[in-house]
C-alpha cells in the first residue's frame, strides 16, 4: 500500500519545484532591460510547457527505463506515454506511486532547460528557442538524468555515474546545474555577443522582479533538496537544514566580496548569492554537516561573485551569469562532497579533510566534467545546426528594437499611459518627454 505521508512530501515537493520556473522567469526578468522582459519570462514558460509533454511522452523512460547499453540511455519505448505506471505497484510494504516519482523527475527536467535561457537573454529568437529546448532536452539531458538519477533497482540497470563511478549528486549538481551551465556557455558562443556588450551598460531594469524571483526560488529549492529524499524522513530534514544554512552564507560571501571590491553591497548581489548557494549545495546538502554545508555556501558565494566577472575579460556574453552562477557553483559543490563529505550525513562518506582520503574525491571530479564536456559539446553542435538552417539569432535592427516587441508583438510596460492618469486625452508636451526619459532608463 501507499505510504501517504511519504507520497504527500513528494507531491507537495514537485509543487515547490514547478514554482522555482515562475521564479526563474521574475528573477530572469527583472535583470535584462525593459525591453527583453516578456521575451525572456517566455521562455521560462516555453521550457515548462514543452518539456512537461516530452516528459511523459518519452523522457521519463530515457532518464528512468531499464538501461540499454553502458549506463547512457534508458530504453525510451519501455514507458512510451507513461504506460503501465498508473496502477500502485508500491507493494506490501509501502512506498511511493510511480506516478508521484514521474512528477518530481519532471520538474527537475523543465528548470534545467529553463536555466540555459539566461545565457542568451536579449538575442534568440523565440521559435528557435523552442526548437533547441525539445531537442536539447532529448539528447543531453534525458541521457544525462539517467546516468546521474537512474540507480538499479533489482533487475533493472541505471546510469553510469549513479552506479558505476558511484559519484554522489543528491539533488543535480551535474545533471541540471553543471549540464545547464556548459550548455549556455556554448550557446553564448554560437549566438555571439549582444549588440554593445563591453561598451553599453545592461543594467536590470527591475531589481524587485529580481529579488521576489530569488525569493521564490529559494522557496521552491526545499522541494528540490529535500524532496529528493524521496521520503518525510531524516535525509530530507538534514537536506533542508543543509540546504537553508549554505544558502544564508552564500549570500554574505557575495555581499562581502562586493563590499572589499566595489565598496557596496548590492540588492542585485544579495540576490545572486542566493542562488549561487543553492546551487553549489544542491549535490552535497544529503553528503555533508551543517558546519560543512556553511563552507561550501561562502566559498560560494564568493567564488561565483568573482566567476561572473570571466566574460568581460574572456569575450564571451553570458548575458545573466549562467556560466559564473550555476557551471561554476555546480562544479564547486559537487567537487566539495570529496573533501568535506562526512560519514555522520545520511550519505554516509567521509571526504578528504575527514580522514577519506582521494576516493570520493577523484570520482566527483570525473563525474562533474563528463557532464560538463559532454552538455557543452552537444549543445554547441546542436546550437550550430539551428543558427544555420532556421536562425536562432534575431537581426541587429530587431535587437535595437527590442525583442518584446518585434517576436512577441507586446511591451512589458505601456509608457503611452505614463502621466495619463487614465485618460485618454493626447499626452501635453512635457508629458511626452517625461516617458521618453522614463523609456530610455529603464531600456
Amino acid at each position: 500500500m501507499v505510504n501517504t505521508g511519504d507520497t504527500a512530501w513528494i507531491l507537495t515537493s514537485a509543487a515547490l519545484v514547478l514554482l522555482m520556473t515562475p521564479g526563474l522567469a521574475l528573477f530572469y526578468g527583472g535583470m535584462v532591460r525593459a525591453k527583453s522582459v516578456l521575451n525572456m519570462m517566455m521562455m521560462s514558460f516555453g521550457a515548462l510547457a514543452l518539456i512537461s509533454i516530452l516528459w511523459v511522452l518519452y523522457g521519463y523512460s530515457m532518464a528512468f527505463g531499464d538501461d540499454i547499453g553502458g549506463g547512457l540511455l534508458g530504453d525510451p519505448g519501455e514507458f512510451f506515454g507513461l504506460k503501465g505506471l498508473m496502477e500502485d505497484t508500491t507493494g506490501e510494504e509501502g512506498g511511493l506511486p510511480v506516478m508521484a516519482f514521474v512528477g518530481f523527475q519532471a520538474v527537475f527536467a523543465i528548470i534545467t532547460v529553463a536555466l540555459i535561457s539566461g545565457a542568451i537573454a536579449d538575442r534568440a529568437k523565440f521559435g528557435s528557442w523552442m526548437v533547441f529546448a525539445g531537442i536539447w532536452a532529448t539528447v543531453v539531458y534525458f541521457p544525462v538524468a539517467h546516468w546521474v538519477f537512474a540507480f538499479d533497482v533489482d533487475e533493472v540497470v541505471g546510469g553510469w555515474i549513479a552506479n558505476d563511478l558511484a559519484a554522489l549528486d543528491f539533488a543535480g549538481g551535474t545533471a541540471v546545474h553543471i549540464n545547464a551551465g556548459a550548455a549556455g556557455l556554448a550557446l553564448a558562443l554560437v549566438l555571439g555577443k549582444r549588440r554593445g556588450f563591453g561598451r553599453e551598460a545592461m543594467r536590470p531594469h527591475n531589481l524587485p522582479l529580481v529579488m521576489i524571483g530569488a525569493g521564490l526560488l529559494w522557496f521552491g529549492w526545499f522541494g528540490f533538496n529535500a524532496g529528493s529524499a524521496l521520503a518525510a524522513n531524516n535525509t530530507a530534514s538534514v537536506a533542508w537544514v543543509n540546504t537553508l544554512v549554505a544558502t544564508a552564507a552564500a549570500t554574505l560571501g557575495w555581499l562581502l566580496v562586493e563590499k572589499i571590491r566595489d565598496g557596496h553591497s548590492t540588492s542585485l548581489g544579495a540576490a545572486s548569492g542566493v542562488v549561487a548557494g543553492l546551487v553549489a549545495i544542491t549535490p552535497a546538502c544529503a553528503a555533508v554537516s551543517p558546519i560543512g554545508a556553511m563552507i561550501i555556501g561562502v566559498i560560494a558565494g564568493a567564488l561565483c561573485a568573482l566567476a561572473v566577472g570571466l566574460k568581460y575579460k574572456l569575450g564571451y556574453d553570458d548575458s545573466l551569469d549562467v556560466v559564473g552562477v550555476h557551471l561554476v557553483g555546480g562544479l564547486w559543490g559537487t567537487v566539495a562532497i570529496g573533501f568535506l563529505g562526512s560519514a555522520d550525513s545520511p550519505s554516509g562518506i567521509d571526504g578528504l579533510f575527514y580522514g577519506g582520503g582521494v576516493d570520493q574525491l577523484w570520482r566527483q571530479v570525473v563525474g562533474a566534467l563528463a557532464v560538463l564536456v559532454f552538455s557543452f559539446v552537444l549543445t554547441w553542435i546542436i546550437g550550430t545546426v539551428i543558427q544555420k538552417t532556421i536562425g536562432f539569432r534575431i537581426s541587429e535592427e530587431d535587437e535595437i528594437t527590442g525583442i518584446d516587441n518585434v517576436v512577441h508583438a507586446e511591451s512589458g510596460y505601456d509608457f503611452a499611459s505614463l502621466g495619463s492618469s487614465g485618460s485618454t486625452a493626447p499626452l501635453s508636451g512635457q508629458a511626452r518627454a517625461e516617458a521618453r526619459n522614463t523609456e530610455r532608463t529603464l531600456a
